[in-house]
């Protein structure tokens, strides 16, 4: 399945993507909780500088990507029991007002998880982050 972005909307567009694999619910939630083991599972995440040991809202901090990318992030969601959890993320570059919002859960699936992504902000910028993040979280549950 091929995410497709939604209409645009005053903040842009939204498109998703699902995934599942062999890993179980609560391993991959545990995996996504702790911001310093996102980059074991994301390829386009370097390392992760945050104070935090556990995402919650409120929780700040800075993905360091490829080439030098840097992008504040500050959580603005969690619900532990649904496993979902969701964060506002734009670079750390004054002069580039751009800003995603960012949805992601895990769900029980029959062989293991299944977990998704939602992602608002300008078109261009989702049609090109939803096939990188398709592929993280290919990692995520396998």
């Amino acid at each position: 399945m091929r995410p497709r972005p939604r209409w645009p909307t005053i903040d842009g567009v939204e498109g998703s993507t699902r995934t599942s694999g062999p890993l179980p619910p609560a391993q991959v939630w545990e995996r996504y909780a702790d911001p310093h083991r996102w980059a074991s599972w994301a390829p386009q995440i370097r390392r992760v500088e945050t104070a935090a040991e556990r995402i919650a809202p409120g929780v700040t901090g800075t993905v360091h990507g490829p080439l030098g990318v840097r992008i504040g992030f500050t959580v603005t969601a969690v619900d532990e029991a649904a496993r979902t959890w969701a964060w506002d993320v734009r670079p750390r570059r004054p002069w580039l007002p751009l800003e995603l919002h960012l949805r992601h859960g895990v769900d029980p699936h029959a062989d293991g998880s299944a977990t998704w992504l939602t992602v608002r902000g300008p078109a261009p910028v989702v049609a090109a982050y939803l096939p990188v993040a398709r592929v993280a979280l290919e990692f995520l549950v396998r």
